[in-house]
């Protein structure tokens, strides 16, 4: 009789990163590991983002935002409904990932769930819906029309709190998206762990390459490499770091880019406008 195999000890699965449609590791090497509160063993190795993983995502994402913007609104919105049916149709998965690798109770894991796929529903039914509620046809004297309309700021950087909270994540990419911009989000510390599962349900709903890029690492290394990039128009600096955010905005003025704090609710078309810029135009009545 053959003498029982060893027990194999756990190896933990690596998370990789999530640019331009692809699952790269960071070109750095560098990695840090997902422990569940209280657990001994690490859930996961997840990759440590570098200054040129970023300059590859922003690379990805600019070049993937004029053709996003072009899309019909309409279009833009069945493609967020696509990605939450996704996230919704890996329950299991967001299930281990939640409970295994960040700590949540049953309960808690199932109400993340259900409020990231709420988050994503609702930013796809307000794609075609904001320009209506927020254009408009401006009185003005002479024999002029005068209409104003929102538009795609570019590309949206964003950084997150090291706290893993899916749903936030998701409606901030969404509200983001929804306008026409593409992203690049940071989530640092714990919270990257939800990379490889977005990643997996964004690179699988028909969202195209670039539009959504996904980084994790240390938000005190990248936050000052995004307020200072040149190609990110627009960034969201979503921590609760009062001196690191006046530093961020500082710099982020050194070039013109827009920056905004967390405040507000997630599920509104605030958020929306957070990231777009608006056009007038003036046509000549009777022509």
């Amino acid at each position: 009789m053959s003498p029982p195999l060893p027990t194999s000890l756990p190896v933990p699965k690596t998370h990789k990163l999530y640019i331009g449609g692809e699952f790269p590791r960071s070109e750095s090497g560098r990695s840090y590991a997902l422990t569940r509160p209280g657990a001994k063993r690490a859930y996961a190795q997840l990759c440590l983002a570098s200054r040129k993983d970023l300059r590859a995502a922003v690379d990805a994402a600019r070049a993937a935002q004029a053709g996003w913007a072009a899309r019909s609104a309409y279009n833009r919105g069945q493609i967020l409904y696509r990605m939450a049916e996704m996230i919704e149709g890996r329950a299991d998965s967001w299930q281990t990932l939640l409970r295994s690798g960040l700590g949540h109770s049953a309960a808690q894991a199932a109400r993340a769930l259900a409020a990231t796929v709420d988050a994503l529903v609702y930013y796809a039914g307000a794609s075609d819906k904001y320009p209506q509620i927020i254009g408009a046809v401006n009185p003005v004297a002479g024999p002029h029309h005068n209409f104003t309309t929102p538009e795609a700021l570019g590309v949206v950087g964003l950084v997150f709190d090291d706290g893993p909270d899916p749903a936030a994540s998701a409606a901030r990419i969404a509200a983001a998206i929804a306008a026409g911009n593409t992203v690049v989000a940071l989530l640092p510390g714990p919270a990257g762990g939800l990379v490889a599962e977005f990643g997996e349900a964004f690179a699988t709903a028909d969202l195209p390459a670039g539009v959504v890029n996904l980084l994790s690492g240390d938000a005190a290394e990248l936050a000052p490499q995004f307020a200072s990039h040149m190609e990110i128009q627009g960034l969201a600096f979503l921590r609760d770091e009062p001196a690191r955010r006046i530093e961020v905005e500082r710099a982020a003025a050194d070039n013109m880019k827009r920056c905004v704090a967390s405040h507000g609710p997630l599920l509104a078309l605030e958020r929306v406008l957070d990231f777009v810029e608006y056009k007038t135009v003036w046509h000549p009545i009777g022509t």
